[in-house]
């Protein structure tokens, strides 16, 4: 039974539903329904409840071989960082540059065949590395998975990429078994065992219908990571930053990484429901403690008015829902 309380912010959010415009309140309400729809179920009524709190670390086993058994490591996951469970990492991790690539090119072909390996070892899927430096190519079984992978990854703060049934992820002649490539294989085992075991195929039918919808509205906004031009991502940047923050009062977070551009949130919580927020605006989001990321693309996105259009509207609603 509800608390009192609970009747009260509903009764507050209906009120608040009511004094907007009838276009607002239909866009609000249909990005609810979003938001539970590429949940997997165990999570569609239960997702505000979710607290970020980590599971710890599991730890590497190895075979007969010494070869990492990577497929002998997890016996149950974190709560999904899309649901509001912990980010897999603090921090982004990113694909390596071509100078990065070059100056070390036998050391980058050695952690590009044990991602692969593990990938292959933890999905089932074929993983090869990817004709763009940087990257391994995994071929998903449907651009509905490599979508839904490539959101709940990138919300892990691992780098990823779709492109119809392909899902590209990060790789770098500096990765480290322990750690970066341990972090790589870590996402995407773990999305995968929340898309094939707690997605039905019904469900997935659905985020994939939501997805084509979604794109035939405005394409899938990622952060430019292909033909990235530092001056270009510094201009779009500052501009975005500023009609946002004119708009909304959000400052921007210090650290640069590049094509994402953060944003100060008050609490975990509300950058939380942002971030899902934007994801279900067909627009990748990620977040780092309070901080959340949103895309720069010159590509997609030119002048940044989709990203600056959604973030402030997304901003109106999460006033509403009592997060600001």
């Amino acid at each position: 039974m509800s608390s009192i309380a609970e009747v009260l912010v509903g009764f507050e959010l209906a009120g608040k539903l009511l004094m907007m415009s009838s276009e607002d309140r239909r866009a609000f309400e249909a990005l609810e329904l979003r938001i539970r729809a590429i949940l997997p179920e165990e999570y569609q009524d239960s997702y505000e409840e979710v607290e970020p709190v980590s599971m710890g670390s599991a730890s590497l086993k190895y075979d007969q071989d010494g070869k990492v058994a990577w497929d002998d490591i997890w016996g149950s996951f974190c709560d999904l960082a899309m649901a509001g469970g912990p980010p897999h990492k603090g921090n982004l991790l990113m694909a390596a540059s071509r100078e990065e690539i070059d100056a070390a090119p036998e050391t980058y072909q050695v952690v590009l065949q044990e991602i692969c390996r593990g990938i292959e070892m933890v999905t089932g899927l074929a993983a090869v590395p990817s004709p763009v430096p940087g990257w391994v190519r995994v071929q998903c079984t449907t651009p509905a998975m490599a979508g839904w992978l490539a959101r709940a990854i990138v919300m892990e703060n691992v780098a990823a990429r779709c492109e119809g049934a392909t899902l590209d992820l990060p790789a770098g002649p500096g990765y480290r078994v322990e750690k970066e490539i341990k972090n790589v294989i870590t996402s995407i085992a773990k999305a995968c065992h929340y898309w094939r075991d707690h997605t039905s195929s019904t469900q997935q039918q659905k985020i994939g219908h939501l997805f084509d919808s979604l794109a035939a509205e405005s394409p899938l906004i990622q952060p430019a990571t292909v033909d990235f031009h530092a001056e270009t991502d510094r201009s779009l940047r500052r501009r975005i930053a500023d009609s946002v923050r004119q708009t909304t009062g959000l400052t921007t977070w210090e650290a640069h990484c590049d094509g994402w551009l953060g944003f100060v949130f008050p609490t975990v919580k509300s950058a939380i429901w942002m971030m899902r927020a934007m994801v279900a605006s067909n627009i990748l989001a990620r977040r780092e403690d309070t901080i959340l990321f949103i895309p720069v693309n010159p590509k997609t996105d030119p002048d940044g008015d989709s990203v600056v259009r959604t973030l402030r509207r997304l901003h109106r609603f999460a006033r509403v829902r009592r997060l600001l």
